[in-house]
Order: C-alpha cells, then sequence, then structure tokens
C-alpha cells in the first residue's frame, strides 16, 4: 500500500496523491504500485528488490535520478507466550523532490512519524528528515534492548528457583535475539559513517549535529547490546553447570532410595523361599515399608523441584 504525507503548518497530514516535498509510504507495495513510482521517479527497480529482500543487510546504493539507503530497523513479535525480536529492512529512497521508503510490513518506527509523533520533522527537508528517521531507529534499538534486559532478568529469577525448559529456551530465544541486533547495529553504523562523509547525500552544516546524535545513539545500542550478550552467554554457562551439579544430585538420591527399597526386597524373597509357613502379615509389612520409602522418595525429590 502507498501512503502520501506532509508536513503543512508543522504538522503531519496525510495527502490524496503524490506533491513535490512529500514523504511516500510503501508498505508491502503490490506489484502495480512499484511500477507507477518506477515509471513516475525514473528509480532503479532493484531499489525496490533490494528493500524488500528480507536477507538485504544494511548499506548505501547511488545512481543518477535517486540514491537507496537501506538500515536495519528492530521488530518486536508477541507469540503469546513471549516477546519475540528481529531486524527487517527499510529502504529510503532519496529523489529530487521525495522522500519514499519501502518496507515489508507495518512498523512502530515508520506509524510514529505518520502520526505525526516525532517533533521537528519537516518531509520537504529530505536530508533531515531521513536523519531523523535514522535517529528514531536507533532509539527504537535501545528502547527494545532495556525491554530484553528487564525479561532476562525475570527468567534468571524463575531459573534461580526451577530448572525448566521453559525458561531455557526463552533465554535461547533472547540470546538470539541479542545477535540478530548486534549485527545489524554494526552493519548500521557503517552505513551512518558512509553518509558523515558527505558523499552519499548533501549534508548542511545544520545537520551535522544531528547525524553525531544518531552516531553516538547507534553506538550506544551496540555496546548496550554486547553486554548484555556477553552476560547472556555466562549466565547460561553457569545454569548449564548448576543443571549438571542438580542432576549428580539426583543420581545420588536415586541410588540412595534403591539401596533402601531393596533391603525389604531381599528380605522377603529370601524368607519366601526357604521358609514354610511364614505369616501373612508380613508381607504386609514389606509393602507398606516399600509404599513408605517411595512416598519419602517423593517428597524429597519434590521438595529440591526435581519433578
Amino acid at each position: 500500500m502507498l501512503f502520501y504525507y506532509k508536513t503543512i503548518d508543522g504538522k503531519m497530514e496525510r495527502l490524496d496523491k503524490v506533491e513535490p516535498g512529500c514523504w511516500i509510504s510503501c508498505i508491502n507495495p503490490e506489484d502495480d504500485e512499484i511500477a507507477g513510482l518506477i515509471d513516475q521517479f525514473e528509480i532503479e527497480p532493484d531499489f525496490f528488490r533490494a528493500a524488500l529482500d528480507e536477507e538485504e543487510s544494511s548499506h548505501v546504493d547511488t545512481e543518477e535520478n535517486a540514491t537507496l539507503i537501506i538500515v536495519d530497523l528492530p521488530v518486536v513479535e508477541n507469540t503469546g507466550k513471549s516477546l519475540m525480536y528481529s531486524t527487517k529492512p527499510l529502504g529510503v529512497i532519496i529523489t529530487e523532490k521525495n522522500v519514499i521508503t519501502i518496507c515489508s510490513e507495518e512498523n512502530s518506527v515508520l506509524a510514529e512519524f505518520s502520526e505525526g509523533l516525532v517533533k521537528g520533522v519537516q518531509t520537504n527537508l529530505k536530508t533531515r528528515f531521513v536523519l531523523y528517521l535514522m535517529l528514531r531507529i536507533a532509539a527504537k534499538y535501545l528502547q527494545y534492548l532495556k525491554q530484553i534486559y528487564r525479561i532476562s532478568d525475570q527468567l534468571e529469577l524463575e531459573l534461580r528457583r526451577s530448572m525448566r525448559n521453559v525458561e531455557l529456551l526463552q533465554f535461547m530465544d533472547i540470546q538470539k535475539s541479542l545477535v540478530y541486533f548486534s549485527s545489524s547495529l554494526k552493519a548500521n553504523e557503517l552505513t551512518m559513517e558512509k553518509i558523515m562523509r558527505g558523499r552519499v547525500i548533501r549534508l548542511y552544516e545544520e545537520d551535522q549535529d544531528l547525524l553525531e546524535d544518531v552516531l553516538i545513539e547507534v553506538k550506544q545500542a551496540i555496546d548496550m547490546s554486547i553486554t548484555q550478550l556477553n552476560i547472556l552467554s555466562n549466565s547460561m554457562d553457569a545454569f548449564a553447570s548448576m543443571i549438571s551439579n542438580n542432576l549428580n544430585m539426583v543420581m545420588k538420591v536415586l541410588a540412595s532410595l534403591t539401596l533402601i527399597i531393596s533391603i525389604p526386597t531381599v528380605i522377603s524373597g529370601f524368607y519366601g523361599m526357604n521358609v514354610d509357613g511364614l505369616p501373612y502379615p508380613y508381607f504386609g509389612v514389606t509393602i507398606l515399608i516399600t509404599v513408605v520409602c517411595m512416598f519419602f522418595a517423593f517428597l524429597i525429590l519434590k521438595k529440591k523441584d526435581m519433578l
């Protein structure tokens, strides 16, 4: 779908058609919509193919009539049981009079711009608009990294009480998310540094401070993701050692209980085969002792949260 927005009197307004200085938002566009934009703005078709490729990494490509900037933005999905974090490529095409964004699905970053929640945005100032977009993406990374930090702390507390596969699988999902974030942020940093040289898009003097703010946010997000990934890896190693230690304790308890239960079994088997006229209450006492031993074994394992 195609949406057209333009800043009018300091407010983001939605338009019915393309105007000079407007922002064109393409969310999972159809083939005919892409073909219309290619013909209207004389854009290379490869720009749209690259922007809609899920595996495309962050980079910059320049042609005669347009410049393509692809950055990875963070996305979050609610699976019902937990939150899944990943990244998606966002294509930004800068033409002579317009800015076009292309993404395969709706996301919170573009929604904040279209709803006018980001202050100071002017769609006719193309370079500044793109930098504000980059700054918002970096801020979204930091927001999600803080959420991951809180989730991992909560999972760690639960794992201290009970070693269950559910929490361990959630830990693995968080670790995978941090790997995605770290690699995407590093690619975004290289793209920002390339833009900062001023050879990709024209930079104005008032845009230098904004670009530096973007780089600072990206570097901070990189450091935060690497730190959390190291902490999570160390925690996983510690929990693996704890699980191994608990397994040894379980085996010791089971071996001790097996020895205790085998005593009445051996006695009953010995007397049952060699003694005539053994009273029936003896077998009842033997069964009772065995049941009591099994009951206490169950309580011990339940108390240690091993069942």
